[in-house]
């Protein structure tokens, strides 16, 4: 069965064509099982590969983009994080019809959030914690700019157009509102730092409660460590959101620009995602109810 393509310029990928992929690529792997690994993730398509491999292709030129970037990055930052993070194995190359790079990466056990919630999320949320810190104190030399580097005025048009377009569908003026509070904080004034950049449900697992990988580095860079605060409302309920602040000593500034943050991704994924990945665009309401019914 082919993925559902999300895109209009997305090829169609399936077991098939993994298999291929591969055999000419990697013939020492190719006798391995392959099977198609539910995700809703929208930038790549992971395959199983045997028990302890997964082989990830991007979707689009632009997610392709991405590859160098993680193989370049992720084996030099791993060691200073606490947590696991996705290992690359190998490197696939354009081929039997596919046309971008693609990578093989050793599989990390967990669940999603969404998928197994934990009971107390405490425990969550200072692990989320204590990777973001570990993250944004690795050395920032030769860094790329993270996917979202851009300060949030700049995403001023692009909100304020999602917010006319979702009138329909959510409490416009009250989401105006966080947004103007965010384009009214400070700015970060430090150096830019190293940054997730999506630590979204999606890209982060799980065992027993606890933090125990974080994937998809597709927007990894330096920015403003504000960025990396959307977890609070994208991963973690309101009980936790205050020790998870806490903990990365968010002033009320970095919070606010946090909240601009979740919000406008969550109007531009709600926007873009309501037809064609329906988990994606729920992901999206349930964050933009959560900012709206959450103190600042």
């Amino acid at each position: 069965m082919a993925a559902e393509r999300l895109h209009a310029d997305e090829p169609e990928l399936d077991e098939d064509l993994v298999r291929r992929l591969v055999r000419a690529r990697f013939p020492q792997w190719s006798g391995l099982p392959v099977t198609r690994v539910p995700s809703g993730g929208t930038s790549n398509v992971m395959y199983r590969l045997g028990t302890d491999m997964v082989v990830r292709l991007p979707r689009t030129a632009s997610a392709a983009g991405d590859v160098d970037t993680e193989h370049h990055w992720l084996p030099r930052l791993a060691p200073q994080l606490p947590t696991a993070v996705p290992v690359p194995l190998g490197r696939g190359e354009p081929a039997e019809g596919y046309p971008w790079p693609w990578s093989v990466y050793r599989w990390l056990d967990g669940d999603t959030p969404a998928a197994a919630p934990p009971a107390d999320a405490g425990p969550l949320a200072a692990d989320l914690a204590g990777f973001i810190t570990a993250l944004r104190a690795a050395d920032p030399a030769g860094g790329p700019a993270a996917y979202r580097s851009e300060p949030l005025a700049a995403r001023d048009a692009a909100t304020r157009e999602a917010l006319a377009e979702l009138y329909d569908e959510l409490d416009t003026a009250g989401a105006a509102a966080v947004w103007e509070a965010a384009l009214e904080a400070p700015g970060w004034t430090g150096p830019p730092v190293w940054i997730h950049a999506d630590l979204q449900p999606g890209n982060v697992l799980t065992v027993r409660g606890r933090l125990s990988a974080v994937i998809d580095f597709g927007c990894l860079g330096l920015g403003d460590p504000a960025v990396d605060t959307i977890a609070a409302w994208y991963i973690l309920p309101a009980e936790a959101r205050p020790a998870f602040r806490a903990a990365l000593d968010a002033d009320g500034a970095m919070w606010a620009r946090g909240r601009g943050w979740a919000l406008s991704i969550a109007l531009m994924e709600l926007r873009y995602y309501r037809e064609t990945k329906p988990e994606m665009a729920d992901t999206a309401r349930r964050v933009i109810t959560a900012l709206l019914s959450s103190a600042a």
